[in-house]
């Protein structure tokens, strides 16, 4: 019972942080009466407070968006404007006491070559935080190099070797329901390669993120 209350606080835990974060941002996208795009989401930008309940923080690079959700940039703005914000990225690194890869939680390459900035680029952000999160990985870590992206490692594992990539302290050894932890998993690691698609246009707004997490914390209290 003991092994059972920690696995249900560790969990509970982090898929609680996580609804919180879907929440603001589900506001920012689809409660305000123009969208705003973070465009800064990650481990970093996440602060909890006493009662453990999460709290985005700094909007320093953060976009209003026209009801369309996008903005395009001029093409010939988009080389000055993304070397301001990898300018600005490396001002942050330098006088950030933990550093991570700022860069790695953003898809640069639709940034870029597309000039297109959405609310889709937060749902990639937070997708990469998800993946983090219930794999216990950072996407910094060496294993990820090249092609070889964190995503690629849960694409190439799921459906069926899922419960070989998630976070150990997460999965109960001894559980005899073990097949409903996995579809537990499953449908986490489902809803991040959602997030973390490709292309824009595939990926879930922050509504039906937010719903499907919802969903999920509900199955995994009556399992």
């Amino acid at each position: 019972m003991a092994i059972l209350e920690q696995l249900f606080s560790k969990y509970g835990s982090k898929i609680g942080n996580k609804i919180d974060v879907a929440s603001a941002f589900e506001y920012l996208h689809h409660g305000c009466p123009f969208p705003i795009v973070h465009c800064d989401l990650n481990p970093n930008n996440i602060l909890l407070d006493e009662a453990m309940v999460a709290h985005v923080e700094d909007f320093g690079i953060s976009k209003l968006l026209l009801k369309t959700r996008e903005l395009r940039l001029p093409r010939r703005w988009r080389p000055l404007d993304i070397w301001l914000q990898y300018w600005f990225m490396f001002i942050y690194l330098s006088f950030n006491s933990s550093p991570v890869s700022l860069i790695a939680y953003a898809n640069f390459v639709e940034y870029g070559s597309m000039g297109l900035i959405s609310t889709m680029a937060d749902v990639y952000s937070y997708g990469i935080m998800l993946m983090e999160t219930f794999t216990k990985k950072k996407l910094t870590r060496d294993m990820f190099v090249g092609e070889f992206t964190m995503r690629k490692w849960v694409f190439e594992s799921f459906p069926d070797a899922i419960m070989q990539i998630v976070d150990v302290d997460l999965v109960n050894p001894v559980a005899d329901n073990i097949q409903a932890e996995e579809i537990h998993f499953r449908s986490i690691m489902g809803l991040v390669l959602e997030c973390t698609a490709n292309w824009p246009n595939e990926r879930l707004n922050m509504k039906d993120v937010l719903t499907r997490l919802k969903k999920i914390k509900t199955e995994f209290c009556k399992a």
